[in-house]
C-alpha cells in the first residue's frame, strides 16, 4: 500500500470512527465467503456495516482521534462493526450469528467514549430494544394515572349500580 492509499484509509477510518456512535470489534477468522455477506445483510437490516482495516492503521486513527485505546483488541484480524444510533440491535445481530457459527468471536466495543470487553457487548446484546423500554417506560408513566382515574371514577360507578339497583327493584 503506498504512503497516498495510507493517508486516504487512515481518513477513512478517522471520519468512519467520528460519524459511529458505537463500534464493536469482532474477530472473523473461519467465517466462508458466504456467511460474511449473510452477517453483512444482517448488520444492514440492524443499520450498522462491516468493515475491515489495518490495525496498525485503525490505532493511528484512534490516537489522532483521542478516543480511549483499543490495542488490547486490536491482535488478529479485526472486522469493525460501525454503528449509528442505538448499539442493542447490532449487538443482539453479533451475538446470535456467534451462537450459530462458532467462530465468530465479538473481542470487544468502542460506545460513546466507554471502551467494552466482550463480557458487556454480551450483556448489551441482552437488553432489550429502545422501542421496548420506551414502551416499559410508558406503561410505568401510564399506571399512575390509571389507577387514579379507577379510584376517582368509584364512587360515580358505586352510585351508579345503586341507583340500577333501586330501578331494577321498582320494576319488579
Amino acid at each position: 500500500m503506498t504512503t497516498k492509499n495510507k493517508k486516504d484509509v487512515l481518513e477513512e477510518i478517522k471520519t468512519r470512527f467520528s460519524e459511529s456512535d458505537s463500534v464493536i470489534l469482532v474477530d472473523y477468522r473461519g467465517l466462508t465467503v458466504k456467511l460474511v455477506s449473510e452477517l453483512r445483510k444482517n448488520l444492514r437490516d440492524a443499520d450498522a456495516s462491516m468493515t475491515v482495516y489495518k490495525n496498525s492503521l485503525t490505532e493511528l486513527a484512534i490516537r489522532e482521534l483521542a478516543l480511549p485505546s483499543l490495542d488490547e483488541y486490536l491482535e488478529g484480524p479485526t472486522a469493525f462493526v460501525f454503528i449509528s444510533g442505538d448499539p442493542v440491535a447490532p449487538a443482539k445481530v453479533l451475538s446470535t450469528f456467534a451462537e450459530k457459527n462458532k467462530v465468530l468471536e465479538i473481542k470487544g466495543a468502542l460506545v460513546g467514549n466507554s471502551v467494552l470487553s466482550n463480557e458487556r457487548v454480551e450483556a448489551l446484546a441482552k437488553l432489550p430494544s429502545r422501542e421496548e423500554l420506551l414502551a416499559k417506560l410508558l406503561g410505568t408513566l401510564q399506571n399512575p394515572m390509571r389507577g387514579f382515574v379507577t379510584v376517582a371514577a368509584g364512587p360515580a360507578r358505586g352510585l351508579v349500580t345503586a341507583l340500577k339497583a333501586v330501578a331494577d327493584q321498582k320494576a319488579a
